[in-house]
This record gives structure tokens, C-alpha cells and sequence, in this order.
């Protein structure tokens, strides 16, 4: 919301049951814009029909979703939840609701890799209901491009960081890292920490998402989002643990059900597309991140 508050629109309105989310996240784009709250789950057809006729909407970002650790307890609600709302956003956009949906995978859909790095024809092999339902949402939207012609575009970020990150139920693992070093526990890696990830900060993601929407050249692609390096779980942990200057031992446990081996994204595209470039490195990400939730986590 800060971002796009940045690029001055005539209005500007949220749509979020707050399954995860947390109201007081909005506060600092409150005290910056006159911005429209409804709280209201976005697979409900009327229910957005009436918000995007009313508020005269043009343009949506889809960031809803249900996350993946949700997807081992309730796959069905993951989903459901997940396919519905993009499918209720390409119905509304073909009947001309609104004009341009910039719509939000996720790099999961990927599964791990099988080639490095991971460009966008990397085929999709995911391995968990979540990620299957990220896959399907992005076919949805490229077949609505296809079929009826409408003005699209899907982000793929890898994984992205933070400020303002669910911390709570089905929290990543910086988030979870920083909340039990604050409460005085150690860290848990599952499995070996060998695994890889590509962490983006997420004013980098932000910045794509605007420059996607701006750039006609992206319509009916899919573009990664990412910095095209990877880092072990384990170096995500112990860099967390030596800025918080916490020096006990880490806790191993059983390799989660699914995780992907490893990903590193190839973002080729976006440097051609949108000149994709990202400005804030891993070390200074954590540190920003880890100085957020010591100042504003509740434990």
C-alpha cells in the first residue's frame, strides 16, 4: 500500500477478510491516504462486483491468498479460497468491471528445481495443495488472456521478506526465527538447512508490481521476481541469530512434508521488460527486518 500511495491514484481501496493480516499493518498508509477498508473475503462474486462498481475500480492487485503451511491442514479451504478469487477477478475483469488485474503467483508453483536457474519455463511440478493452487490460479488467468483478450499480468515473486510480515499462525520462517529469539527460544531448521531459497526484499517486489502494471509489454506474461541468488535456510538463520547477537545452539528437526530442495530465480525477463533491478541486499534486509519486529512484535 505504501508504494502505491507513492503513485498518487485517485483512490485507493483494500480488500482482506484479515485471515492473516493484521489491521494496524495498515496504519502508516492510514496516515499517509485517504484509503477504503472493506473487510470481506474476495472469492465472494457480488460482494467485489458491488466494491469495484462502487468505488469506480481500475486496476487490481491480487496479493490475497490463503499460504502454504495452511495447505497441510486444510487443503480443501486452500484451494477453494485461492482459485475462487482469481476466478471471480478474470469473470469481473472479462465483463468489464474493471480494466487491468495485475495478479500474484508464487515461485512454489515451480516445485523444486529442476534446472538453475529457474526461468519461467521452468516447468511447474508443485508439490503441495497450496502451491497446485497457485499453478491452477496462474493457467486461469493466462486462459481468460487467451480466450477473451483481458489486459493481465502475473508477478511470480520467490520469497519474499520483510517488515509487516504475519509473525502469528502459519508464519515463514524469518518471522518465526526473529519471534523465538525474542521470547529467549532457539531457532528450528528442518531437515539439514542445506535447502535454498531466493529472498527478495519486499519494497523490491513492490517496486516490480508498479513497474509490471505501468509496462504494456508484460500483458499475458508471467515475470519472476527475484534477486537471481540463493541462500541456504541455515545462513538465513545464523545471520538472524548474529544480528540479534543470540549465540545458543539451533534446534534440527524432521524435514517438513514437501519443502522444495532448492530455488534460485532466473529474472531475465524482468530486466528486459521492466529494467528490473534490486536494491536492497540480503544482510541489509534482515537487519531492517529484524529492527521492525524488535520495535513493533507483540509476543
Amino acid at each position: 500500500m505504501d508504494r502505491l500511495i507513492d503513485e498518487k491514484p485517485a483512490n485507493l481501496v483494500i480488500v482482506d477478510n484479515f485471515f492473516l493480516g493484521k489491521q494496524r499493518n495498515l496504519q502508516h498508509a492510514k496516515d499517509n491516504f485517504p484509503i477504503k477498508v472493506y473487510n470481506q473475503d474476495a472469492s465472494d462474486y457480488d460482494a467485489m462486483k458491488e466494491i469495484i462498481e462502487n468505488e469506480s475500480i481500475d486496476v487490481v492487485f491480487n496479493l490475497a491468498v490463503i499460504p502454504l503451511l495452511s495447505s497441510h491442514v486444510n487443503p480443501v479451504d486452500d484451494w477453494n479460497v485461492n482459485v475462487n478469487i482469481v476466478l471471480v477477478l478474470c469473470e469481473l475483469i472479462r465483463k468489464n468491471k474493471f480494466s487491468t488485474l495485475i495478479h500474484f503467483s508464487s515461485s512454489e508453483a515451480y516445485g523444486s528445481a529442476k534446472k538453475i536457474v529457474m526461468d519461467e519455463s521452468h516447468p511447474l511440478h508443485p508439490t503441495t495443495p497450496y502451491a497446485a493452487s497457485k499453478a491452477a490460479a496462474d493457467l486461469l488467468v493466462l486462459s481468460y488472456c487467451e480466450t477473451f483478450g483481458i489486459d493481465a499480468s502475473i508477478v511470480r515473486p520467490f520469497n519474499n521478506y520483510g517488515p509487516r510480515q504475519n509473525e502469528g499462525s502459519y508464519a515463514g520462517v524469518i518471522p518465526i526465527t526473529i519471534k523465538r529469539i525474542m521470547g529467549g527460544m532457539p531457532p528450528i531448521i528442518y531437515g539439514d538447512g542445506e535447502q535454498t531459497r531466493d529472498y527478495i526484499y519486499v519494497t523490491d517486489t513492490a517496486d516490480a508490481a508498479i513497474d509490471v502494471f505501468n509496462n504494456k509489454n508484460t500483458r499475458s506474461k508471467i515475470i519472476n521476481i527475484a534477486t537471481g541468488q540463493e541462500i541456504t535456510i541455515k545462513k538465513i538463520i545464523t545471520t538472524i541469530a548474529e544480528i540479534m547477537e543470540f549465540d545458543e545452539p539451533i534446534i534440527y528437526e524432521d524435514t517438513r512434508l514437501a519443502d522444495v530442495r532448492r530455488h534460485r530465480g532466473d529474472i531475465s525477463l524482468a530486466e528486459k521488460l521492466i529494467g528490473f533491478k534490486t536494491k536492497v541486499s540480503f544482510e541489509e534486509g534482515i537487519r531492517q527486518t529484524v529492527e521492525w519486529y524488535e520495535k513493533n512484535m507483540i509476543l
